[in-house]
């Protein structure tokens, strides 16, 4: 059976994960921990427990294998949860506090803690339906063996459960319902319960071989399936079919008890019901009923501003001393009402069918908040009509219209008591309503909902964020009175005053209609604009408050170095004496007091290095480690190894090492200073050289080090020369020591010495020394004796001293020729010390010693920087909270291959080529690095080709440098080998060189290593690639091979005949003793294992093999570093702390974006989504309180995401964007999400504006989805109103807000066009400036938006705080000359289109962006099929609205109106055209611009065939592109046919403008001009059919038709100029008027296909439509064709794009015309 195995125990060579725990008796470091054994005892405790029936039972099994027997579990399901339990509670014991001998009590207290957690989420399920918990053990409970073993048992009953659900893991109270009836069942085998039926002890209803899966999840998980398949991949509406939610929140319902029962009755509503928890309708109207307060709060104001606006006072007030104002101000009651009877009606209708005989509540609910919201609006409307009657009826305002008023006012009071109520309540949280009451209040407001309770913040945090959001709103108010309601008041007036009447017959209500709409869109959608002002402000202060940007650059670091091991020793290193996790206030106020000491370096924690070996030590081993990784990584050289690293401490040196870029022209600084204070005192001048640390330790260094050289190395002892040195440095010591050295000796010949000292050093690091030329270096040196003296001496004196030979015979020959012993060649720590003091010596310039690349400068900045900041205290890694990495993966690149790397595009450029010039300095110090030990021919390309491999593959976006960048397993080896060493453990003799933290581990470091920290990452794709021979599998295993901590987590695919197949969940990971690839656990699935969107499967997959208390979610296309990965402590310690009034369930970490220097859009990609990881989540989290997670690599509470439907959500198309559906949950279910800065991860973004636009694409998409989901809908009824408005303007309504912007760039354009063609806007609107003053106001948002406003703004205060102001103006600068402008205003248009589209018409699907780098030419068809709908058409339509409205506005063309209306929108044509030209490599390049509009004319009449692409054929991808109308609602049908009826307005007002109309006014002259469109259409229908008919064989036929038509068409001209006012622009005229009509029934057609595919029509259709495109194709490419042909532009174009590289000596010119180059190894 598939349980545990039941006849024999495992072998003791059986492959295990972490722990051999069928094993006890190897010698695993794990099994060492007294804590692991505790655990693995109790799990065997199982007594005198009731043996399952029909199996043999074996000493060595434990309670997992008694639940797996007794309900069906799988076995390698128990392996997997045994392990998870052992490690779980091992390491949380080793956490504990309580003393290690009280083991007992401790293991029972960790076990209570566990299962109070886990089981945290089903205890409130029980309690919010109302059943009795089958938990059957109290939390204050005593301690037993019994009580223990029942714990025990509960919590593997529960994690066996998880472990085995697979999909059904995103239905936590599927499994609480699931738990609740098993723990029933185990209750009654405890209890020893006897079945009624057969008179037998109690057997649960799963017992048998896979009695769990078969029974049970796989039921559940068909049924599932079923409506996946309804689903139609996620096309179908929502509200046909069931996804993740609708099934869990069937157990949100007690009804689920007694319909589904249990054993479950698949026969019940459950297989085939509707959904009952919430619909999803596809509409825009989704903004407005879900955040229905934000709406009521604009409209209220627009009424209000309005009304007040109308009187034309200077100030709004003043207006309200009219009674008449007053009144009216109180129809704001009735708006009000109003807008709470829409939301109810929409309530009713989007949730009508969820209503049935079990939900009757809901439909009452629906009718009575009708019933009273229409009463409420009836009664406001009713009182206030009687105020206006009997106020008109009485001439004033009497007393009865008065006290009419008055009851008014009651009336409204009562209206707005219980927004008094929630406001008090907001305020005084102590405040507690009796259950029942608060039931009623929240069933009556929100419904009946599990989750949704509990969000409130603490009074201070609610205050500061109220604070916020008063000053936004203020502001926003202010500026829309003044600017836009106020100015628009007059021209108002008097259009509605005159009886003006335009050429198309309308009301000047409408006119009126037209100059408002523009104004109320942005009104509406401006709360954006200045939240983007304000925040980036707000959270540039809070990162100056949390000391960002301290250390920017080496200069400051060379600075704070001093104070840098302090803050080492304080942070990285656990401080045993102190109490980390101590919340008191005197406690916080000496951590303060602390960190403020640290920072200014109060301590002098040098001084505290000085004086312990150990932490010297220890110190020493952290920095040289991560100086280690860097020279592994390439980004220093070997001689900037040589320049950063800490040596140990040799050669009798007496102070700290410091390295060798801090000490940089410190020695000559002090050689200087003595020598130009010639008769200063030892005093004075060693002040002034203690002035500087630095300077301090660099004189006495070097003087030690030259000391040591003499006397011990180069010199022989016992010779006359060495005691004549001896002599001399002894006479030093003592001038020294009794502060006479500037009184024995003249400091004006320091500098002498000091040259010929580094003659002889040079002679000693020559690879060749010559010992004669060695011997004279060290005698001129010793010359210098006789100048030293201030008084000179004799040779007497000199022999006297001992200071020279004592022979006279030896004075005439030359000393040392003898006596000079050169040092053994192999004596490397020698040359290391000479290596080093040569550079003191020698360097005048700091930054010679400092490293040339700038991400090792960016890194030591930040790190260094970050352990100033405020953070946790380190504990000891065996009392650290472990964790594990999960990374998803489906089918990138693991590794790039020799021939992706080596292959050339049509540019002829080599990816590698791109690489070695882009990372130039990096690609140097890897063939450095390659050199060692090589000899100088060797051909890199054949011997270290797999080297080469993994250099390009770790500086793109790959698994491989995602997997090398979890650098944890290293980083806690040693904080391991740290914590528990001694001096000895680390010391290091002279010959052993700088230490090694892998040399000296004792071996106790890999396994607490291993308890606390695994990666798994779930390879979707591993078993397809396994069997189809797939390059990357074997690329996978080598990465298991060097990354011990590493595992694969896939789904494997066994045939078992009939086409059918059984899935598994496989781990695996490379056996270091079997030197293969070994299968740890093998866990079969109910079947395959993606059901929903590939991601969170995949991740939902891999969750369940990961280990530890917390889980840290980690892309594809990201990177960690070593010196982050120290932090990791720290990080998690936040767990423990609370931020506000919540403890974290998510902890958020910065990210550095590493793909800024690729090419322009990537730096400006780079640049926002900075802005966005740092400034903006720093707001979000710590000011405004709704920070989610948007991605990764964010940290999560894993029992609490595990027992709560995991890391993210699943279901198909609604959670296209399933990250931040991790957070929608996760505050929903009251859990709570920080933000930390002090620790950072790296993050790939895209490369080219094609990958970018892509990713753009999908998150418009998935926001657009989130619109209509539950989470959205539920967090904007539920939040607090402010909450509630940060929550909306940092997520949906970021994207809604830039659509409307959009859209009132429409509703502008096309009413100014309308007031050009009508003739109002300059017969009656005239010069009105004040109207233009408020459209001009609505101009210059929409310009500022376009600078990048909401991107750019983010991102130069961000920079402004990390690399300084200068800085910051400075690459502002740059990015507006690279074009950054067009570059935000092209995106705006993407994620406008995309999410309006999405919401109307759904077709959400993810989207692969691709991470490779662009160095490739994107042909014009790329471009036109990516951008032709979102961005080509819109931006000819609005090109050709500005066009008519110059052409037929003269009087507006001289105002600066007109001129901020076209730079504006002009520049918003210019973006959304040529942006895809100006971003694309050799974009205009004249051979690349001809070849490209050959190929768009292949494609567009390349027909094709039934398997034809996209990308091959035009017809292909025109019905791709519109199949979300197939798809769509009818009521998107029939808004997209309203939308597209604008077309028809260019032929309405151009025709009466043209000279044929005869200034005629009539209706008559529009219906006349259709006459020609039926022409234009019969004559392409007779074309056609001439052509398809005779075109073959009989051309002849087809040139006489054609004739014939130019004829009719020559004599109808002729006609019409004899006979009517026509003129001959009029042709050009009319086709002004009627292309846009014909697009406008083209676009229509396609709405219609339908019903118009089986008829002939649609033929023509497809055809016209064509001749469109190639049209628009042509329009977009003549100005490219134009600035192609003229010279300069490609290389300016190139300028743009490669800019940075042009810095770095990138020569892109030379790179597009390569052919055969590859760089020179």
């Amino acid at each position: 059976m598939s349980g545990p195995d039941s006849q024999s125990s495992p072998p003791d060579n059986e492959p295990y994960n972490i722990l051999p725990l069928h094993n006890l008796h190897s010698a695993h470091p794990c099994l060492v921990y007294p804590e692991v054994r505790a655990v693995i005892s109790v799990l065997r405790a199982v007594d005198d427990l009731r043996k399952p029936p029909f199996v043999h039972w074996l000493p060595s099994m434990d309670l997992l294998d008694w639940l797996a027997l007794f309900f069906g579990f799988q076995g390698d399901n128990v392996k997997n949860q045994r392990e998870h339990v052992v490690l779980h509670l091992a390491n949380a014991q080793m956490r504990h506090s309580h003393p290690a001998n009280d083991v007992g009590t401790f293991g029972n207290i960790v076990l209570r803690e566990f299962r109070c957690q886990l089981l945290e989420n089903y205890t409130t399920w029980c309690c919010y339906l109302g059943q009795a918990s089958n938990v059957c053990v109290s939390d204050s409970a005593g301690f037993g063996s019994d009580v223990t073993r029942r714990e025990l048992l509960y919590v593997g009953l529960y994690l066996l459960i998880w472990g085995e659900s697979a999909n059904l893991r995103f239905m936590p109270e599927c499994i609480c319902y699931i738990f609740h009836h098993m723990a029933m069942e185990l209750n009654k085998i405890l209890d020893d319960y006897i079945d009624e039926d057969t008179g037998r002890s109690w057997i649960p209803s799963t017992c048998g071989e896979n009695g769990f899966l078969d029974l049970v999840v796989k039921p559940i998980y068909d049924t599932i399936n079923i409506e996946v398949t309804r689903s139609k991949n996620g096309t179908a509406s929502y509200d046909k079919w069931r996804n993740y939610d609708d099934f869990n929140e069937y157990f949100w319902s007690k009804k689920c008890f007694q319909n589904l029962k249990w054993p479950i009755d698949f026969d019940s509503d459950f297989t085939n019901g509707r959904k009952i928890g919430f619909v999803e309708q596809r509409t825009f109207w989704n903004v407005f009923r879900s955040f229905d307060r934000l709406w009521l709060m604009l409209f209220l104001f627009l009424h209000v501003g309005v009304i007040l606006a109308w009187e034309e006072k200077k100030l709004p007030w003043q207006a309200l001393d009219n009674k008449d104002v007053k009144v009216r101000v109180l129809t704001l009651f009735i708006t009000w009402s109003g807008m709470r009877f829409l939301h109810a009606l929409l309530e009713a209708a989007m949730e009508f069918s969820r209503v049935s005989r079990e939900m009757s509540g809901l439909g009452l609910r629906m009718v009575l908040k009708i019933l009273v919201a229409a009463a409420w609006t009836s009664g406001f409307v009713t009182c206030y009509t009687r105020i206006c009657v009997q106020k008109n009826y009485d001439k004033h305002w009497s007393d009865e219209a008065n006290q009419r008023v008055t009851f008014f006012l009651w009336l409204a009071f009562l209206y707005g008591l219980p927004e008094l109520v929630k406001l008090l309540l907001f305020f005084l949280p102590g405040i507690r309503l009796n259950c029942k009451v608060f039931d009623l209040v929240s069933w009556w407001f929100h419904g009946d909902c599990f989750i949704g309770h509990g969000l409130r913040e603490g009074v201070v945090d609610s205050i500061k964020y109220i604070l916020f959001w008063a000053v936004v709103l203020g502001t926003k108010f202010t500026f829309s009175y003044f600017l836009q309601f106020k100015p628009m008041i007059s021209a108002t007036k008097e259009l509605l005053d005159e009886d003006w009447l335009a050429i198309f017959s309308v009301s000047n209500k409408f006119i009126v209609a037209l100059l408002w709409l523009p104004v109320v869109l942005i009104y509406l959608a401006d709360t954006q604009i200045w939240y983007s002002i304000y925040s980036p402000f707000v959270g540039a202060v809070m990162g100056l408050m949390q000391q960002l940007g301290e250390i920017r650059n080496i200069e400051q670091l060379r600075y704070r170095f001093q104070f840098f091991a302090g803050a080492i020793q304080s942070n990285l290193m656990p401080q045993e004496d102190t109490n980390i996790s101590c919340g008191t206030s005197r406690g916080k106020f000496s951590e303060a007091i602390h960190r403020l000491k640290l920072r200014c370096g109060l301590r002098q924690p040098f001084e505290t290095v000085e004086s312990s070996q150990v932490k010297a030590n220890k110190f020493a081993l952290i920095w040289n480690e991560i100086i280690t990784t860097f020279r592994e990584e390439d980004i220093i050289s070997d001689e900037e190894v040589e320049q950063l690293q800490l040596p140990p401490n040799s050669w009798e040196i007496r102070v700290i090492r410091w390295p060798c870029f801090l000490l940089g022209n410190e020695l000559l600084r002090a050689l200087f200073l003595a020598t130009d204070s010639v008769d200063a005192t030892d005093n004075w001048l060693w002040h002034k050289i203690c002035k500087n640390e630095y300077r301090r330790c660099a004189v006495i260094e070097t003087y030690d080090s030259v000391k040591y050289l003499m006397l011990h190395i180069l010199i022989k002892n016992n010779t006359e020369e060495h005691s004549i040195l001896e002599a001399f440095f002894r006479e030093i010591d003592h001038s020294i020591e009794i502060r006479k050295f500037t009184m024995t000796f003249r400091t004006a010949a320091l500098l002498q010495v000091h040259s010929k000292l580094v003659k002889l050093l040079q002679l000693l690091l020559k690879p060749n020394k010559n010992v004669k030329r060695i011997v004279y270096a060290v005698q001129d040196l010793y010359e210098m004796v006789h100048y030293l003296y201030r008084v000179k001496r004799t040779s007497n004196q000199l022999r006297e001293d001992g200071l020279a030979p004592k022979s006279q015979t030896a004075m005439a020959r030359s000393l040392f020729e003898n006596a000079v012993e050169l040092p053994d060649p192999g004596n490397k720590n020698f040359h290391i010390q000479v290596k080093r003091l040569h550079p003191i010596l020698t360097t005048k310039d700091p930054m010679e010693t400092s490293p040339v690349n700038n991400e090792a400068r960016r890194r030591l900045a930040f790190f260094s920087n970050s352990l100033f900041m405020k953070m946790p205290r380190a504990p000891r890694v065996e009392k650290m909270i472990a964790f594990s990495v999960l990374t998803p993966f489906n089918d990138e690149d693991v590794l790039y291959s020799k021939e992706t790397l080596e292959a050339k595009n049509k540019d002829g450029v080599s990816i590698l080529y791109y690489l070695q010039t882009v990372y130039d300095d990096e690609w140097k110090n890897f063939v450095q690095r390659m050199r060692r030990g090589r000899a100088v021919t060797v051909d890199f390309r054949t011997t270290i080709s797999k080297d080469i491999r993994l250099w390009a593959s770790y500086r793109g976006q790959t698994l491989a440098r995602t997997v090398r960048g979890m650098y944890y397993y290293r980083a806690l080896q040693l904080l391991a080998l740290l914590d528990s060493s001694s001096e000895t453990d680390i010391s290091v003799t002279e010959e052993e060189g700088i230490p090694s933290a892998r040399l000296l581990c004792k071996g106790h470091e890999y396994g607490i290593a291993l308890m606390k920290y695994t990666y798994v990452v779930s390879c979707q794709m591993y078993w397809e690639h396994k069997v189809g021979g797939d390059p990357r599998a074997e690329e996978i295993m080598d990465l298991l091979k060097h990354n011990e901590a590493l595992r694969i987590a896939y789904v494997d695919q066994v045939s078992i005949g009939n086409k059918e197949k059984e899935y598994y969940s496989v781990l695996v990971k490379y056996d270091r003793q079997l030197r293969r690839e070994a299968e740890i656990y093998r866990i079969k699935l109910p079947g395959p294992m993606k059901l929903g969107e590939g991601k969170p499967e995949n991740q939902n997959h891999g969750f369940v093999f990961t280990r530890g208390d917390a889980v840290q979610t980690i892309d594809m296309n990201q990177d960690n570093y070593f010196e982050e990965a120290l932090k990791i402590r720290n990080l998690l310690e936040e767990f423990k702390y609370h931020h506000g009034i919540h403890r974290p369930t998510i902890l958020g970490v910065r990210e550095h974006i590493f793909t800024g220097s690729v090419s322009s859009v990537a730096w400006f990609m780079s640049a926002q989504e900075t802005s966005f990881v740092t400034l903006a989540q720093r707001l979000y989290a710590n000011l405004l309180k709704i920070r989610m997670h948007y991605g990764h690599p964010d940290v999560f509470d894993k029992l609490w995401f595990m027992t709560r439907g995991g890391l993210s959500k699943a279901s198909k198309a609604i959670n296209i964007s399933e990250d931040i559906f991790a957070g929608f949950n996760c505050t929903l279910r009251g859990g709570s999400v920080t933000h930390h800065e002090y620790i950072q991860v790296g993050k790939g973004r895209d490369l080219g504006l094609n990958q970018i636009s892509t990713f753009e694409t999908k998150i418009a998409c998935g926001s657009g989805e989130q619109i209509l989901s539950r989470d959205v809908y539920r967090l904007g009824q539920r939040l607090d109103f402010f909450r509630m408005l940060s929550f909306f303007h940092t997520t949906t309504g970021y994207f809604f807000n830039t659509t409307v912007i959009i859209l009132s760039v429409y509703g502008f354009l096309w009413g100014q066009l309308y007031l050009a063609l009508s003739g109002v806007e300059n017969f009656v609107l005239g010069n009105n400036n004040n109207s233009k003053k408020a459209l001009s106001a609505i101009i210059n948002q929409e310009l500022g938006i376009q600078f990048g406003l909401f991107s750019t703004l983010p991102a130069i205060l961000e920079s402004s705080i990390e690399t300084g102001f200068l800085e910051a103006i400075w690459e502002f600068l740059v990015m507006q000359l690279q074009l950054s402008t067009v570059f935000y205003t092209f995106s705006m248009g993407t994620r406008a289109h995309f999410f309006g589209r999405t919401i109307l018409h759904g077709g959400t699907k993810y989207r692969q962006t691709g991470r490779n780098f662009v160095v490739q030419h994107t042909s014009f068809v790329e471009n036109y099929r990516l951008y032709s709908r979102s961005h080509f058409i819109k931006a000819i339509e609005f090109g050709l609205i500005l066009i008519v409205y110059a052409a037929y506005t003269p009087s507006a063309k001289i105002t600066f109106f007109y001129i901020d209306m076209a730079v504006t929108c002009w520049l918003l044509v210019f973006s959304w055209m040529f942006a895809p030209f100006l971003f694309n490599p050799s974009g205009l390049d004249w051979l690349n611009t001809v070849n490209d509009f050959d190929d768009f004319m292949k494609w567009i009449w390349y027909r094709g065939g039934v398997f034809a692409k996209a990308e091959q054929s035009w017809e292909r991808w025109w019905y791709e592109e519109h199949r979300h109308l197939k798809t769509t609602s009818v009521w998107g049908k029939l808004l997209e046919i309203v939308l597209n009826l604008r077309f028809f307005f260019f032929q309405y007002g151009i025709v009466y403008q043209m000279g044929i109309a005869g200034h005629s006014k009539s209706v008559s002259v529009y219906l006349l001009s259709w006459i020609f469109i039926f022409m234009a259409v019969g004559i392409y229908l007779t074309m056609s059919y001439v052509q398809d008919k005779y075109g073959a064989n009989k051309h002849t036929y087809v040139r006489l038709t054609e004739s014939v038509v130019m004829i009719l068409g020559i004599l109808v001209i002729i006609a019409l100029r004899e006979f009517t006012a026509f003129k001959y622009a009029d042709i050009f005229t009319s086709l002004l008027a009627l292309i846009p009509t014909g697009w406008g029934l083209i676009s229509i057609g396609q709405v219609f296909r339908p019903l118009l595919r089986h008829t002939g029509l649609w033929d023509s259709v497809v055809s016209v439509a064509r001749f469109y495109d190639i049209l628009f194709g042509v329009i977009v490419m003549a100005p490219v064709a134009v600035l192609s042909w003229m010279p300069g532009f490609q290389s300016m174009q190139t300028r743009i794009l490669f800019n940075d590289e042009f810095s770095k000596g990138l020569q892109i010119s030379k790179m597009a015309t390569e052919s055969t180059h590859q760089k020179n190894v």
